[in-house]
């Protein structure tokens, strides 16, 4: 093969002109396209040996073989160190010597007369040491100014076949590096120029044939290396490139690879593709970082070369992300973290507000409520009333839902006598509900009534029309307790109602503590016993409860009954039925005197007020003709002292629907208003919903509750009505609400 003579590097004359070094594309792509010239060396080099079928390209001793290749060891030894060819190169650069080029049939190993100290060196190196470096060696060029400069050597495309002869691989230059020894261009001026400093940028004729020059190179130069040669071109001092067309000498050339030998023949190689070019100009006058033998890392690239330095070369993809990339934020200042918060704040406050409004609008609404805004309370003028008590025991009176009229004597507990029947009566109708008009239930009559029937020689008040075997209807039995007071058929009811009578007098007892009965004791269903006593205001407590029952104020309130057998009983309380009386029930005994609890009724003001009362302790004879007598005159005085008072006309606002979202809406009375009492007395007004639900929203004129005006049967109640439309809470109201 015919060597090519642009690969060759001829000495400068004597003339002291600066050795200058050709400018090629740089190799390095990159770990990956390392990779791959490293895989495609190694197929080059099996192949190679295998078709010599020698040991390789280094001289071998007589009589000694090279270990197999099988073997998987190596015992070549390098025969030339880095340092031998850079003393061989720096030598000839001083005398001046041109290298004699080599006859294009000659081996390389063969040294030619007249080349330089290096290349001898090289071509005399033991033949028994082999090269067992798999990478390439580069020379080290040095210019004139003395600067070591390390350049890296465009890879060289492996010759097309393989060596011819074993003499031509033998003749190379042994390497033993695995990896590139870049070759420093010594200058004449004796300066060391850094090993990074940027090569020349190839013109676009030499940039589009690498391809042609490294396969037109003599085999037995660098034919069958798979790695990539790089060579460093000398930059002079004045930081402009050398021309085009000046030679490289042979100290500026770069060492040559031999790859380990192999006794199998070696086969063709495949021709490897040829490196793409990337060209990368670091600016002038900054040091470059020493090779890395195999990078392991992503490092940034340098930045485009300065103003005034030489133009840098188009910029690679890399470099152009790392100036996207690497770009630092603007520096932060109030203001801007400030917007920045807003802008991240602002959605998540307006998303919480929206929230919040739905939830708002779509809560339950509170139930309106009615409030009064009239006076709660109306007092009549003038004194407290005296009424006509009597000179001796305990009196009160009471107006049912009104308040106490009066009340003379000392509220302390005395015997009641038959008085205490009214609690028997109460407690049978609680326990055994009776509609007026109906007879109720039908009761035996027991051995036990019929026998104390026969104690009316006793004293006793009876009903002596009772027969074993005989029934007698709830109503009948509760008439005969109540008007003629008959004590048998008492505790005939306890027995029925309760099994016992003791039973049933516990119930008693139980019922007066519910009732507020403090001072009351009950000892028997009939109050015979002296051990049964209470006190006036008690039996007006419980007189008032009683007179609540229609079936048994139906009873009480008649002069007369007829018992099963057609026997007509008079009534002892002889106040009914006149001057509006209605009962209760008389009581008398040596011990007790005569006693009664009476109730009358008053029509005024459009109401009937109840007037319950109670006087016990009346010893003077006739008893029960002196307690009737007394309790009537309190009667009459008690009803002549009510009067009425109108506290609100028609038409009046007394009061206001709340929405329970600060909306309020007017409600008027719907007729005058009287208030019933007597003098010095106080009554309570109030506003309530009647048991009925309030509307959110309604029209004006309807009906949405009542006032009323004092309390229990004689209560004066009045309809209310909304003064305008009632409407539904607004929006805004809804928004606004925190319960």
């Amino acid at each position: 093969m015919k060597p090519d003579a642009k690969s060759e590097t001829k000495s400068e004359a004597g003339s002291g002109a600066k050795p200058e070094v050709k400018a090629p594309a740089e190799a390095a792509a990159g770990d990956d396209r390392l990779k791959a010239a490293v895989a495609a060396w190694v197929a080059n080099a099996d192949d190679s040996e295998g078709a010599d079928g020698t040991a390789g390209s280094d001289a071998v001793e007589p009589g000694k073989t090279r270990e197999s290749a099988k073997s998987g060891k190596s015992t070549d030894k390098p025969s030339v160190k880095s340092d031998t060819v850079k003393s061989d190169a720096k030598a000839a650069a001083a005398s001046g010597e041109k290298p004699a080029e080599a006859p294009a049939g000659k081996s390389a190993a063969e040294p030619a007369a007249g080349k330089s100290g290096a290349e001898a060196k090289a071509a005399d190196a033991p033949a028994g040491k082999p090269v067992d470096r798999p990478t390439a060696v580069f020379g080290v060029v040095k210019p004139k100014n003395g600067t070591a400069e390390t350049a890296e050597a465009p890879a060289k495309k492996p010759t097309d076949k393989p060596t011819d002869k074993p003499s031509d691989r033998a003749s190379a230059p042994a390497a033993d590096r695995p990896t590139a020894v870049f070759g420093a261009v010594k200058p004449k001026n004796g300066a060391a120029k850094p090993a990074g400093a940027p090569a020349k940028k190839p013109s676009g004729d030499e940039a589009a044939k690498p391809t042609d020059k490294a396969a037109d190179k003599p085999s037995g130069t660098s034919g069958d290396q798979p790695t990539a040669l790089l060579k460093a071109p000398a930059v002079p001092a004045t930081g402009k490139a050398r021309p085009k067309d000046t030679a490289d000498s042979d100290s500026e050339r770069t060492s040559q690879f031999v790859p380990l030998k192999s006794d199998t023949p070696a086969a063709p190689a495949a021709p490897a593709k040829p490196a793409i070019p990337v060209s990368v100009t670091p600016p002038t006058g900054v040091p470059k970082a020493p090779a890395e033998a195999e990078r392991t890392k992503q490092t940034p690239l340098p930045p485009q070369s300065a103003a005034g330095a030489e133009p840098a070369g188009p910029a690679a993809p890399l470099d152009l992300l790392a100036q996207l990339t690497n770009t630092p934020p603007p520096p932060e200042t109030p203001v801007r973290t400030a917007v920045r918060r807003v802008k991240i704040w602002t959605p998540l406050v307006a998303l919480l507000l929206i929230i919040f409004c739905v939830v708002q609008a779509f809560r339950p609404l509170p139930d309106p409520t009615l409030k009064l805004t009239a006076s709660k309370s109306y007092s009549f003028d003038g004194a407290k009333p005296s009424l006509p008590w009597p000179t001796e025991g305990q009196g009160h009176v009471e107006v049912s839902g009104l308040g106490t009229m009066g009340s003379f004597g000392e509220q302390k507990p005395v015997p009641i006598g038959s008085v205490a029947k009214t609690m028997t009566a109460y407690m049978v109708l609680k326990n055994h509900p009776l509609k007026q008009g109906e007879n109720g239930p039908m009761i035996d009559i027991d051995a036990k009534a019929v026998s104390d029937a026969g104690k009316e020689s006793e004293g006793e008040s009876v009903l002596n029309t009772v027969k074993p075997g005989q029934k007698i209807s709830l109503r009948d039995a509760l008439s005969a307790v109540m008007i003629p007071s008959a004590n048998n058929i008492a505790r005939l009811l306890a027995r029925w109602d309760s099994q016992s009578e003791e039973a049933f007098i516990k119930k008693m007892n139980d019922t007066a503590k519910d009732l507020g009965m403090k001072n009351t004791t009950y000892t028997d269903a009939s109050g015979l016993m002296e051990t049964t006593v209470s006190t006036a205001e008690d039996q007006v407590k419980l007189g008032k409860k009683a007179m609540e029952i229609p079936a048994l104020v139906a009873i009480t309130k008649l002069p007369s009954w007829k018992d099963p057998s057609g026997t007509t009983h008079r009534n002892y309380n002889t106040l009914v039925p006149f001057d509006g009386a209605i009962g209760i029930k008389t009581g008398s005994t040596t011990k007790a005197g005569g006693n009664l609890l009476f109730a009358g009724q008053k029509e005024i003001g459009g109401t009937t007020q109840l007037i319950v009362a109670a006087v016990l302790g009346q010893h003077k004879a006739p008893i029960i003709d002196t307690v009737n007598a007394v309790s009537k005159k309190v009667l009459i005085a008690a009803q002549g002292d009510l009067r009425d008072h109108k506290v609100v006309k028609k038409g009046d606002v007394v009061g206001r629907v709340d929405d329970g979202l600060g909306g309020t809406t007017p409600v008027v009375a719907t007729k005058d208003v009287t208030a019933v009492g007597w003098s010095g007395l106080t009554v309570s007004l109030a506003l309530n919903d009647a048991g009925r639900k309030l509307p959110h929203s309604a029209k004006a004129g309807t009906e949405v509750g009542q006032l009323t005006v004092g309390s229990g049967p004689g209560q004066v109640r009045v309809p209310v009505t909304l003064k305008k439309d009632l409407a539904e809470p607004s929006f805004g109201s809804k928004l606004t609400r925190l319960g």
